[in-house]
Order: structure tokens, then C-alpha cells, then sequence
């Protein structure tokens, strides 16, 4: 008897999914535009130059501490942290969904996953008070089965917990859900969380190469994400 290629084996474990879960930034929607905007403006606002689109997207997964680190070469340990992380969240709230938009082909994917009655949900490292609304502004609110947010429990990712809280909320055990990011941290968490995960390499990813996270399966493309879903669930 023939020995199963890994791929299919990877494709018999995730084809036990019942629900599909998202991060947000940089799986959904490309919201680096958004984000860069709010620390760019707050360096024009202090006579600094701009740092260029370029350099901020690949750390846009990271939220505040990614793009400060990167505007202001600054870490959450600076004592003007808290201070700049406020002022940089005041600035992408007031500007949220300007240039935000889904991914080509998500929303497609999203509506053959409700048309073959496989929920989904998000979760992400974006506090609720942001993450509910831009998801609200993108069309999506009605549609995710959760949205979790980065303080919806009292740890984010890499810690497993609001993964496991979005599991609570579908009713399902971890191992029925599958979760896609583009971070290191989402792959991290949905290995801890016992779910199966795979690696969205269209996203930001930050420093590190996709191929390296661990990951159970790895898209180059919402294209490639598409077509593995629609044979996984």
C-alpha cells in the first residue's frame, strides 16, 4: 500500500473542520493603508519624516507595538509608550475603514463557506472597541458567527485563550475549527489552542519566513486559500 503524501495527510486531518476562523489584519482585510496613516500623521504632526508604506506593512499584523516600533524605533517597555499608543489609536479610530478593504476574493470565499453552511468567526489581536466596528464598516457584522477581539479575554495571541473562547462561542471543540493568519502569533496560538492552522502568506507576516511557523498548511494566495477550504470543509 502506497504511503499518503504529507499534503494528504494534512487534507484527511482539516477535512474534520466545522468552522473556519480568521485573524483579521492582513488575513481578511489589508488594513496596513489605515494603519500606517495613523502613525505617519502622528510623525508629520512632530515635523519627522515619513516612513515609507513599504516599511510599515509588513509589521502592520503587530498593531501599535509592530508600527511605533517602526515609526518611533521605540518598544512597549519605553516609558512613552503608553502615551504614543493612545495618541496613535485615537488617530486609526477617527480614520478606520478609509482604505481598508477585504482581500481580493475573500468575500467570495466567506459566501461559499455560508452557502455550504460552514460557520466562521475572527479573531484578532485588535481591541474589540476597533475590531467590531471596522468589521461592521466592511460589511461583515451580521455575517461572523464571533468576532474576538485582543481584549476580549484577559490574554491575546500567542496565547491560546481567545481562540479557545471563540471554540465556547461556536460550541465546538477546538479541534473542529480551523484558523488562518498571517502571523507567527496565529499559528503559535491555534497550535496551543489544539486546532489545525494554516499560514497565510498573501498577508504581512512580519520578520519571518511563513514556510518556518509550523503551520499544518501553507497559501501563498486567496486563491490558494479558496481552493484548499473549499476541499477541507
Amino acid at each position: 500500500m502506497a504511503t499518503p503524501s504529507p499534503q494528504r495527510e494534512i487534507e484527511d486531518a482539516l477535512g474534520t473542520a466545522r468552522a473556519v476562523l480568521f485573524d483579521l489584519d492582513g488575513t481578511l482585510a489589508d488594513t496596513a493603508p489605515d494603519l500606517a496613516a495613523a502613525v505617519n500623521r502622528m510623525l508629520v504632526g512632530r515635523g519627522l519624516p515619513l516612513v515609507p508604506y513599504e516599511t510599515l506593512r509588513p509589521v502592520a499584523s503587530a498593531g501599535a507595538r509592530g508600527l511605533l516600533g517602526a515609526g518611533f524605533g521605540i518598544t512597549p517597555e519605553h516609558p512613552d509608550y503608553p502615551a504614543l499608543r493612545e495618541e496613535f489609536l485615537a488617530n486609526y479610530a477617527s480614520d478606520l475603514c478609509v482604505e481598508t478593504i477585504l482581500f481580493p476574493g475573500i468575500d467570495a470565499l466567506l459566501a461559499e463557506l455560508e452557502s455550504r453552511g460552514v460557520r466562521w468567526g475572527i479573531v484578532t489581536n485588535k481591541v474589540e472597541s476597533l475590531a467590531r466596528p471596522l468589521v461592521e464598516q466592511l460589511g461583515l457584522g451580521t455575517r461572523a458567527a464571533c468576532i474576538v477581539g485582543g481584549d476580549t479575554t484577559p490574554f491575546s495571541k500567542p496565547h491560546p485563550a481567545p481562540l479557545l473562547h471563540a471554540a465556547q462561542l461556536l460550541q465546538l471543540p477546538p479541534a473542529q475549527c480551523l484558523y488562518v493568519g498571517d502571523d507567527l502569533r496565529d499559528i503559535q496560538a491555534g497550535r496551543a489552542a489544539g486546532m489545525l492552522t494554516i499560514a497565510a502568506g498573501f498577508g504581512y507576516c512580519g520578520e519571518t519566513a511563513p514556510a518556518s511557523w509550523g503551520a499544518d498548511a501553507l497559501v501563498e494566495t486567496t486563491d490558494e486559500l479558496i481552493a484548499l477550504l473549499r476541499e477541507l470543509t
